[in-house]
């Protein structure tokens, strides 16, 4: 069977299939622009060989994924990334007064004194392109199809498109097309397809010819109704289409998942809990609080997922012997190694999200691929596609009801 593992790697012989651009010319003087109260005094511009990158959607400081992704970037920890722009609609408009807003406006006003990053309420706002241009939409999930679409009218050449991508599957293969269309190319923030803990996993598995694996995502929440609803409420995509959606790429792009080749599903119905719990707005939400199954394809392959939002801050995988009774081999997010940068980034960002140090290694990967990609036209490698991500969704859709059907018939 061809594998769905599209890319980006092969992409510059494709570069019409996939999307990808021959690079404008571009002036190479930037003016200055103001950016509202906050005038800058050393504007931050991107030089030859680096993309101008455009954060959509940064959300609160210490909790936002676009907040650390713009933090790794201003640090200079990505080289082919030069953060010149933050799109902020919600604390930048209705949010400014509202919860998380006072601690956005003073992040807000360092970035902007530190770095001359200019902050907008919206892509329309944005000055004309100096060079490449990369967004990195990182909003909310139901965000997404108008902020891709505001993205390529605002001149991006290409765009890092967070996970799951969109809401359904209708809008992400819709985004897709009018990415294609455009001659955008549009990578996603799979971060664990690039991971130290799952290659070291994938090549062990390679030596035991029958052998499961299992992959495993935790989160640090409390076990709770407040946290988890909380957490509920504010990813209400679910946690298929949230939480464990990179462990769906990485069984599209590695293990041959798709919706027409899975053969069974089947629920650790001991291990998994679904609940129905009221968000911070009062609203009801049903979604899993931690979920263990096993795909069984029709070409032969078998490969197991664990996810638990109230699991701890590690990831891991481990590989089992043919019949599943023995445990073979087991590798952690952060290993040992890993574990140094996490306790400094804990210590310099103690009210942050813990994941965000575990995984903080790989974000800089992909974002550095992305943006070189952007910038010079070199191949992002190893770097999932939108193509991936519209099947990693389409596999999200079909399991939700499944799992949730097997797991109620327990319950009741």
């Amino acid at each position: 069977m061809t594998s769905l593992l599209t890319l980006a790697t092969t992409s510059m012989k494709a570069a019409n299939a996939f999307g990808f651009v021959a690079h404008r010319s571009f002036p190479g003087s930037v003016k200055q622009y103001s950016s509202g109260p906050f005038r800058n005094t050393m504007m931050m511009k991107a030089k030859a060989g680096q993309a101008e990158v455009v954060l959509v959607g940064c959300g609160a400081p210490n909790r936002g994924m676009g907040w650390y992704h713009a933090v790794q970037m201003l640090e200079g920890r990505c080289p082919s990334a030069s953060l010149d722009f933050v799109v902020e609609p919600w604390f930048l408009g209705a949010g400014a007064t509202g919860p998380g807003g006072d601690d956005f406006a003073k992040w807000q006003k360092e970035a902007s004194a530190k770095y001359g990053t200019q902050f907008f309420s919206s892509l329309k706002d944005l000055p004309k392109p100096q060079q490449p241009r990369l967004a990195l939409i990182s909003g909310r999930t139901a965000d997404n199809p108008h902020l891709l679409e505001e993205s390529i009218a605002t001149g991006c050449t290409a765009i890092y498109l967070e996970k799951p991508g969109a809401p359904t599957v209708a809008e992400l293969d819709s985004m897709a097309k009018q990415a294609k269309a455009a001659n955008v190319p549009v990578l996603m923030g799979y971060n664990k397809n690039v991971c130290k803990y799952v290659t070291k996993t994938r090549e062990f598995a390679a030596t035991v010819p029958g052998s499961q694996t299992t992959f495993v995502s935790n989160n640090a929440y409390a076990n709770t109704p407040e946290s988890l609803g909380e957490c509920f409420e504010r990813n209400a995509e679910g946690m298929l289409k949230n939480m464990a959606i990179h462990e769906l790429a990485l069984l599209v792009s590695f293990y041959d998942v798709t919706v027409e080749n899975i053969a069974a599903v089947i629920a650790d119905k001991e291990f998994s809990s679904c609940q129905t719990l009221p968000g911070p707005s009062g609203k009801m939400f049903t979604d899993f609080d931690k979920i263990k199954f096993t795909i069984q394809t029709k070409t032969g392959t078998s490969v197991s997922v664990q996810a638990d939002r109230c699991g701890g801050t590690d990831s891991y995988a481990y590989v089992s012997s043919p019949d599943g009774k023995k445990e073979l081999f087991r590798y952690y997010m952060p290993d040992e190694e890993d574990k140094v940068k996490v306790k400094e980034l804990t210590a310099k960002y103690p009210t942050a999200m813990p994941y965000f140090f575990t995984q903080d290694p790989d974000y800089v990967t992909v974002k550095e691929r992305v943006a070189k990609m952007c910038a010079t036209g070199a191949p992002a490698e190893g770097i999932a596609t939108i193509d991936i991500a519209v099947n990693t969704l389409r596999v999200a859709e079909y399991l939700t009801p499944v799992l949730q059907e097997q797991l109620s018939k327990v319950a009741s």
